[in-house]
């Protein structure tokens, strides 16, 4: 094996990160917005979840609304859905050309095309709409940065979770060995994705001498409305960061089994089931002045713990 000079890399990590827009819970309140999130992997915007007033939310973040091409709704509640015709009304006045993709339960078309049909009438561009089937864990959308599947949640009505996790990067190819070995540009994007290399004099250079491994995948796991589902962990192994309601507190377990909610100590139980690296918890009962009953009781089960609130940005 050829022993190169070290030389030091600047490993750039590709942007994957989680803008909260609102996390409140179905009463509106001064402290918190509706349902909604940004998911920004490599320049690609997804919004997950749109309560009403998310357009205004967006531009307070600065997030054109060009740059969503994807919504993924969870279940047709009002406070994870009622800001999509408003949303869609303003891309149409904006002057917005290319095809809006929408993910949601089996019945949203049959909701929101009349909506559209009579308020959105003329638009330029084509709503399509995508049902997921949320009885199963599925992929509904690929691209060549990200697959996502839908998380069976169980609530009152039909509802998922969506899981976003990134496909790998192929890795760098060293230099010196590229001019070690005089390796062609024609063989450079063949070493990438995983092929040797074999000399003049018929030598062949394995791929892992030739390569510098980029960072492992991420995964973000996105658990809205929902009781406590601990056969959900299998699904949702070692994800990087787990969104998951917490709306109730210990207290109030009994209302909380009844409205098909889940406390703060039931979101961190999955988490530690699920070993996930992160908890972020959200969607709040606006009964809570202060969420920290919320967050102490999830750390006393999964440490690693914090809240969500508007304009929150987790980086992965």
């Amino acid at each position: 094996m050829t022993v190169f000079t070290p030389i030091i890399y600047i490993r750039a990590v590709e942007k994957f990160e989680v803008t909260i827009l609102g996390c409140g819970s179905a009463l509106p309140t001064l402290r918190h917005n509706g349902s909604a999130q940004i998911v920004n992997i490599r320049e690609k915007y997804f919004l997950v979840d749109c309560a009403e007033g998310t357009q205004v939310h967006l531009r307070s973040n600065h997030i054109h609304l060009s740059r969503m091409n994807t919504i993924f709704i969870s279940h047709l509640h009002g406070d994870h859905c009622f800001g999509l015709p408003g949303l869609i009304s303003t891309q149409g006045l904006l002057g917005r050309t290319a095809p809006l993709h929408i993910y949601g339960p089996e019945d949203i078309e049959g909701v929101f095309r009349p909506l559209l049909d009579y308020f959105c009438n003329g638009m330029e561009f084509e709503v399509v709409f995508h049902p997921v089937d949320t009885h199963q864990f599925l992929p509904v959308y690929e691209d060549r940065s990200v697959t996502v599947y839908s998380i069976p949640l169980k609530h009152r009505i039909r509802c998922c979770g969506y899981l976003f996790k990134e496909k790998p990067l192929l890795p760098h190819i060293r230099r010196e060995a590229i001019e070690h070995y005089q390796i062609p540009v024609s063989q450079i994007n063949n070493i990438k994705a995983g092929a040797d290399f074999v000399t003049n004099e018929g030598v062949v250079v394995p791929h892992s001498e030739l390569v510098i491994q980029r960072e492992p995948p991420r995964s973000y796991a996105y658990c809205s409305d929902t009781m406590f589902k601990p056969e959900n962990a299998e699904l949702l192994h070692g994800v990087n960061l787990l969104y998951h309601e917490a709306t109730f507190a210990d207290a109030e377990e009994k209302l909380c089994a009844r409205v098909f909610h889940s406390t703060a100590r039931q979101a961190a139980q999955m988490a530690q089931l699920s070993h996930a690296q992160r908890l972020v918890i959200g969607h709040f009962s606006s009964r809570y002045e202060d969420e920290n009953i919320l967050l102490k009781e999830a750390q006393s089960v999964f440490p690693n713990t914090i809240l969500a609130h508007e304009k929150m940005t987790i980086t992965l």
